[in-house]
């Protein structure tokens, strides 16, 4: 019996062979690349805005939409910033001075969503009055240093708290303290008379005999986290983008409904002082929403009042309502 020899004959076959092989090898190739384009790192810091980020990571929202999700813990807004700068990561949350501050020479980075606001009995920032002080009031800070962090958020909220309930901004006296762990030991101990805080250290200090001159849950317009992504991500991982902020949505209707039932993700995620654990309530979370164009103009007001920008920067190359689920 002869051997069955097979001879392909023409340059068709080996021309389909050849192609076959090619695709053969850039399938795996072709696999990971649209893996990568549903892989997202987000720098948070462990306060409480990050909360439904981690909801939706334990829920499994990120995997059922076909993301990966990775949280990249940062301990402070200048490693955040590093981070970002350096492409490392994604997304990040952060402040709309923040972006204001990525973006005073050229877009890189554009602000998607609300992740928190300030709501009645829910502040994410109050100014306080050390324990032993006499300080009651807004009208009582005249001459008075306020602990705060120059040129951030807190330094803007203090400004505006202080200028919505009447007091002169000329005669507004600050006190730079950067680290906020340092501001807040100084505080308790009466180092500095009053200081601003983000809760829930300032909701510590409140536990710890400090007294509340004015919170932003009284002017809300003031007080906003956001999720923001740069450039090349919302470009190259829209889908991703947009999905993330669905699993974000969906946390945040869990954690709007039963808030309690996710206190003890919250201490495993969140840093919340020893004093507090067990009576730091969950604040609500908004949804599906950016911050809106005059809450910007007023952050550029400041910061061109201020000389952190030449000129207003516009709102809709910093800020973008398409990504929203």
């Amino acid at each position: 019996m002869k051997p069955v020899s097979c001879r392909f004959k023409g340059p068709g076959i080996a021309a389909t062979l050849a192609t076959l092989i090619i695709l053969l090898c850039l399938a795996p190739f072709a696999g990971a690349q649209n893996g990568s384009k549903m892989t997202l790192k987000i720098a948070l810091l462990p306060i409480p805005d990050a909360l439904p980020y981690y909801v939706a990571e334990a829920k499994g929202y990120f995997k059922a939409l076909g993301i990966t999700a990775t949280a990249v813990p940062v301990a402070s807004g200048l490693e955040r910033d590093q981070l970002m700068q350096s492409g490392q990561i994604d997304g990040m949350l952060n402040e709309l001075i923040t972006t204001a501050n990525f973006n005073r020479r050229r877009i890189q980075v554009k602000t998607v969503m609300t992740a928190r606001r300030a709501y009645a009995h829910y502040p994410l920032f109050r100014l306080l009055a050390a324990p032993a002080s006499s300080l009651r009031s807004p009208a009582d800070l005249t001459g008075v240093p306020v602990g705060i962090s120059m040129n951030t958020v807190i330094e803007y909220v203090t400004d505006r708290l202080l200028s919505a309930e009447g007091f002169d901004p000329q005669k507004i006296v600050k006190k730079s303290v950067p680290v906020i762990p340092e501001r807040f030991q100084l505080l308790l101990q009466g180092q500095i008379k009053a200081a601003t805080l983000p809760d829930p250290l300032a909701a510590s200090a409140l536990a710890g005999g400090a007294r509340q001159i004015v919170a932003d849950s009284s002017h809300p317009e003031y007080s906003v986290s956001v999720l923001s992504f740069n450039v090349a991500a919302l470009e190259n991982k829209p889908q991703a983008i947009r999905g993330f902020l669905k699993a974000w949505d969906r946390a945040v209707v869990q954690i709007n409904q039963k808030p309690e039932s996710f206190h003890d993700l919250l201490l495993k995620k969140i840093r919340v002082p020893a004093n507090i654990r067990d009576t730091f309530k969950i604040p609500p979370y908004p949804r599906r929403q950016v911050p809106d164009a005059g809450q910007w103009a007023d952050v550029m007001q400041w910061m061109t009042t201020k000389g952190l920008l030449a000129s207003p920067l516009d709102y809709n190359d910093s800020v973008t309502a398409a990504y929203l689920p």
